[in-house]
Parts: C-alpha cells; sequence; structure tokens
C-alpha cells in the first residue's frame, strides 16, 4: 500500500555539534521524528516533522492505565553510506503482538517499515560510522486519550524517535541471579514489549548494581529455578560445544537478535536448542567445565559475553573469553554493514 508521509524539516540539523566518538548514552537525538494518530478506529496523518515536546493531557490513558508498548532497532550504514536497516518487518510484527496483548490496535507493518525508511533516510548523517555504532531507533506507541477509567484506548498515538549510540558494554559482564523479584509469569505480559515491564524491572536491577553487577538474571515466577532472560536481552549458553536458549513460553521476549543468533549459529555447524534451561545446571556444568560461554543477544547490546553469575551468596563462572560468541558477532556487524553477503535476506538498504 502507498502512503501519503508528510515531511516538515528543521531549518538547520544540531548533527554539526555531534562527538561521533563520545555519544552520551540515550540522551542524545536527531532532528526529526515520524508521526501517526489513531482515532475513529484507524490509523492516519502520518508525517515526519522537527523533534519537539508533545503536548500531552494529564489524563492520557497511558499515564494511568499503562497502555504503551515500544520496539527498539539500528540504523547502519554500508561501505557505500547506504543506510541499512536491520529485520525491519520483524519489529512491525512484533510491535503487533505487543499491541494484541496490550489491548491496543495493530499498527500497519507496510507504513511502519516506510516510515522508518523515510526518517532514516533523511536522519542519514546522524548514524556513526564507527564499528560496533549505529542509530538507535525507537518505534513506540501509547494511549494520548484524555479519560480516566478502566478500558481500552480510543485515541493512540504512533512514534519513531532516533538516538545515535556507540556499543554499549565493552566489557564482559557479571549477572545477579534474582529470586525475589520476578520479570513475568504464565499468563502475564512477558512476551510483550510493554513499557510496565522494564519499569517493573528498575528497582531489581539497581539492587543488583549496589551489590557489583551488570544486570539481572530473571528466573520463574514459580520456583525462581527456570532462567528467562537478561535484564535487557536473551540468552545462550555454550555447554560441551551445543547451544542452548530458553525456550519461548509466553514469559520471554520474541528477541529479533535472539533469533537471528539462532540463524548465524546453526549456519555455522552448531546444535542450538530452545528449551527450559535451570540455575542449577549452569551451576553444574561450571562446576564440571563443561560450561563454555553464555552471552546475551539484544538490539540495544547487540551481544554482550558473560563473566559470571551471582546466586544465593556463590559465585558460577563461566567463562574468561567467548570466541564463538565472538565470531557471532562479527557476522551480524559484518551482515548489517554490508561487509560480507546477506544470505538470510535480513538487511534493508535505503539509497538515495
Amino acid at each position: 500500500m502507498s502512503y501519503n508521509i508528510n515531511i516538515t524539516k528543521i531549518e538547520k540539523s544540531k548533527v554539526s555539534d555531534l562527538d561521533f566518538n563520545n555519544i552520551p548514552l540515550g540522551t542524545t537525538f536527531t532532528d526529526h521524528m515520524f508521526i501517526c494518530d489513531y482515532d475513529n478506529g484507524q490509523w492516519g496523518n502520518p508525517r515526519i516533522e522537527p523533534l519537539e515536546t508533545i503536548p500531552t493531557h494529564p489524563a492520557a490513558m497511558a499515564l494511568h492505565y499503562g497502555q504503551a508498548i515500544f520496539e527498539g532497532m539500528k540504523a547502519t550504514v554500508d561501505k557505500d553510506g547506504n543506510p541499512m536497516l536491520f529485520r525491519a518487518n520483524k519489529n512491525a510484527a512484533r510491535l503487533n503482538t505487543s499491541a494484541d496483548r496490550m489491548g491496543m490496535p495493530n499498527f500497519p507493518e507496510d507504513l511502519f517499515v516506510e516510515g522508518l525508511k523515510q526518517l532514516v533516510d533523511i536522519e542519514r548523517n546522524w548514524i556513526p560510522p564507527q564499528e560496533g555504532s549505529a542509530l538507535y531507533l525507537r518505534p513506540f506507541m501509547y494511549a494520548d486519550e484524555p479519560f480516566i477509567g478502566m478500558r481500552a484506548a480510543t485515541h493512540y498515538k504512533f512514534i519513531i524517535i532516533a538516538s545515535p549510540s556507540n556499543a554499549m558494554y565493552s566489557n564482559r559482564i557479571k549477572l545477579w541471579a534474582e529470586k525475589q523479584y520476578i520479570r513475568a509469569a504464565n499468563g502475564g505480559t512477558g512476551e510483550a514489549k510493554a513499557a510496565g515491564n522494564y519499569a517493573a524491572a528498575i528497582r531489581p536491577t539497581e539492587l543488583a548494581k549496589a551489590k557489583g553487577y551488570d544486570q539481572v538474571l530473571w528466573l520463574d515466577a514459580n520456583e525462581h529455578r527456570y532462567i528467562q532472560e537478561v535484564g535487557t536481552m536473551n540468552i545462550f549458553f555454550m555447554i560441551d560445544g551445543k547451544f542452548i536458549t530458553p525456550k519461548r513460553d509466553g514469559s520471554i521476549l520474541d528477541g529479533i537478535t535472539r533469533m537471528s543468533v539462532i540463524d548465524v549459529l546453526r549456519d555455522k555447524g552448531y546444535e542450538v536448542t530452545e528449551t527450559m534451561i535451570t540455575i542449577d545446571e549452569i551451576k553444574t556444568a561450571s562446576r564440571s567445565g563443561t560450561l563454555q560461554e553464555a552471552f546475551g543477544t539484544g538490539t540495544a547490546v547487540g551481544i554482550a559475553y558473560i563473566q559470571e553469575i551471582g546466586l544465593d551468596g556463590e559465585v558460577i563462572h563461566v567463562s574468561d573469553q567467548s570466541p564463538v560468541a565472538n565470531d557471532v558477532n562479527d557476522t551480524l556487524n559484518a551482515i548489517k554493514t554490508g561487509k560480507v553477503e546477506d544470505k538470510f535476506n535480513w538487511m534493508t538498504k535505503i539509497k538515495n
């Protein structure tokens, strides 16, 4: 379907003020944003305009009842300077999976991708050229109808903003296996990329950091035994030459990087199993010496190499090096920057 996206550009870009070698995380934003409104049962008025604050009524339903979802993705550049989007159609589909769970309207997936393409085309000069850096893209939807009452809203906004970012984790990370707080439970919103999921994770994450750890390793809500995911990532373990990752059961996010890493690992000849994994299995594998690697995967972090896991006063040592994970990370980065063949047909190139 063809969409008429109205574009209003700023007079002068702020990109010349940016030091691409030192980008403050999450506080630098590009010049423009994509906006679309939902009213009377349909999406309309798609537009790109200068980034600015948005007037919000104090009774906006997202503020009171939490109807807010988002996506995270990145734009990179190839050797010819063309912006590249990674599996944008998967993000569009996942946004609608989240919308279904949160009682929100679906957003047209082709308009999602077209809005991204046009916004990134305009903001192409904001994409950092350094290896591992990218233009982080944040599509999100929230209920902005002013109403105090428990029901689905009838008016929503869909917006895409962009923020240049350097590589997130340069050092190996340490995880704290959380046994008091939970991230998700069966029948909950764990598989949705809902804002409230992340709000509930803030205090446990701060407590883990106070203990000297970087992120929380979430365990199941019932027994606190089965591994679900890491604070902002899915997780993989390499045990005795084979990879395992928690299976999707409605409580973990269907990560775009996760599914891509599975494909890359299998393409490289590794066996990958999606299964239930207990923290005791990881502890036993560490003690026996069969736990070879562990790493987190996510859009913001790419691949984060895991050094150790803290659990009930003891430390589960994972590894000091991650040769396979490093190889997979290099492969993903090479695909995203057009340095190797895109055999999986994942990339969308945005030409002038």
